[in-house]
């Protein structure tokens, strides 16, 4: 039967009718939910770099559907989960960057997981949903303690693998919280109930440290690292605003003096081998779980990340690197295995969508759009921009074919990211592209809210 998600709409909402009491109603979908915490597109399947090694990920995409062009909302861990849990615009909240503590910004009662707990899910939750692995409490049924684990691992420091070569050679996979948070998860998928469940998962590695167990470094010879495509003179034609986001003069420039920009890289893969081997031991108890069939499975990650594009380390930026994301959905009954879509998304679309997929009433307050017909249709027509915001007033638009970004201060930059992937060229001088410019500043918030500090 192939939508099933829709029919089960239908059914849930027909309490009382004679088909609400035929006796094969069907039962609510499950939602298994998988958040990544500072994983780019450096995925095999997305084949941005060359090097990755990510079978797992890759196992998931030929499950469902996979999109390769998926943009965060914001490029900060944060007010990114503020943003896709909460359902509001950075512009709407004013919760724009790390430290402006979103528990402020979303009320209790808004969240995703809110709404399946209102619809008698049981809601389970492990690891790093929200920012720093917090929460509100009321919103889930049970939610994993953090206390006693640790999400880097005993003795690691926050600079290890990224601006030093300090090794943990005895460090092992269970070290880390995600090992746990995993567990957690699996042990939720495989319970009896009468309810349908909602389970969360998030993932905190690749984020930093860039330290993982040393087995994950053996695919990665530190003289076979490669550097990712960039240009020396990359920042001649970014405006004032640009070049400041970009910050040649920090991480980047401790890298050229320090050399130790491919063992960045190289610790970056293998904090990222360290987390395909927690998603496919989540894939494996999915997959020989007797609710397979009746359970959606999404994964998202909170953001992209730079190891020196355009001279630029970490998110907090407006380009490519910074702000695309590996999303995957499998959806029962309604997603092709082995789909991708080219269609540009940003993850404000998750919460709508997981709503309507559940037959759960989506919140007047969700400004996201949902993407089920493109689920349905990896080549349905789709004209919705991906719009993302980092800090007060500044926003990039991604089109199918074109990035455009406009400063607070009125700064411009358009690329032909078709055409030109790693956004070398700024085309925003010419005039002949000012329609381009003009079409894509259409959807670029009238009023946004100010922070508040």
């Amino acid at each position: 039967m192939r939508h099933f998600c829709i029919i089960g709409i239908a059914f849930a909402f027909l309490a009382g009718s004679a088909v609400g009491q035929v006796n094969a109603q069907p039962k609510q979908p499950n939602v298994l939910m998988v958040a990544v915490d500072d994983l780019n597109h450096w995925l095999t399947f997305m084949g941005r770099n060359p090097q990755a090694q990510t079978p797992n990920f890759d196992r998931l995409a030929k499950m469902g559907l996979a999109f390769t062009n998926a943009y965060c909302a914001v490029p900060a861990c944060e007010p990114s989960r503020c943003a896709l849990m909460g359902g509001r615009r950075p512009w709407t909240t004013g919760c724009y960057k790390n430290g402006d503590q979103w528990k402020k910004y979303q009320p209790a009662g808004d969240g995703l997981s809110a709404q399946f707990l209102k619809a008698g899910y049981n809601v389970f939750g492990a690891g790093k949903i929200y920012h720093s692995m917090d929460n509100h409490p009321s919103e889930w049924t049970d939610y994993m303690s953090k206390k006693g684990f640790s999400a880097n691992g005993p003795g690691v420091q926050k600079m290890d693998g990224f601006h030093n070569d300090k090794v943990h050679p005895d460090l092992k996979d269970k070290d880390l919280i995600d090992w746990h948070t995993t567990d957690y998860c699996i042990e939720r998928m495989n319970a009896d109930s009468d309810q349908p469940f909602f389970i969360a998962c998030g993932l905190y590695k690749p984020h930093l440290p860039f330290v993982a167990p040393r087995k994950y470094y053996d695919a990665f010879p530190l003289d076979s690292i490669q550097l990712p495509p960039h240009r020396e003179n990359d920042l001649d034609d970014l405006p004032p605003a640009g070049l400041r986001m970009a910050g040649a003069d920090k991480d980047h420039k401790k890298f050229l003096k320090s050399g130790r920009w491919k063992a960045a890289i190289q610790s970056y893969l293998a904090t990222c081998a360290y987390t395909d081997m927690n998603l496919g031991r989540l894939l494996d108890a999915y997959e020989s779980s007797p609710q397979k069939n009746n359970t959606i499975l999404v994964l998202w990650t909170d953001h992209g990340w730079s190891l020196g594009e355009k001279q630029h380390w970490r998110k907090f930026a407006l380009w490519e690197e910074p702000t695309r994301t590996p999303m995957i959905w499998v959806v029962p009954g309604m997603t092709t295995p082995g789909t991708l879509c080219e269609r540009t998304v940003d993850l404000m679309s998750v919460y709508p969508t997981l709503c309507k997929l559940a037959g759960v009433p989506v919140p007047e307050h969700v400004e996201g759009h949902e993407i089920t017909s493109l689920l349905e249709d990896a080549d349905a027509e789709w004209n919705i921009p991906a719009i993302t915001t980092h800090g007060y007033e500044n926003h990039a638009v991604r089109s199918e074919q074109y990035r455009y970004i406009r400063y607070a201060n009125g700064d411009e930059e358009l690329y032909d990211s078709r055409n030109d992937p790693y956004e070398y060229d700024n085309l925003a001088g010419k005039p002949e592209l000012q329609i381009v410019k003009d079409e894509l500043a259409k959807w670029l918030p009238k009023d946004a809210v100010k922070p508040k500090r």
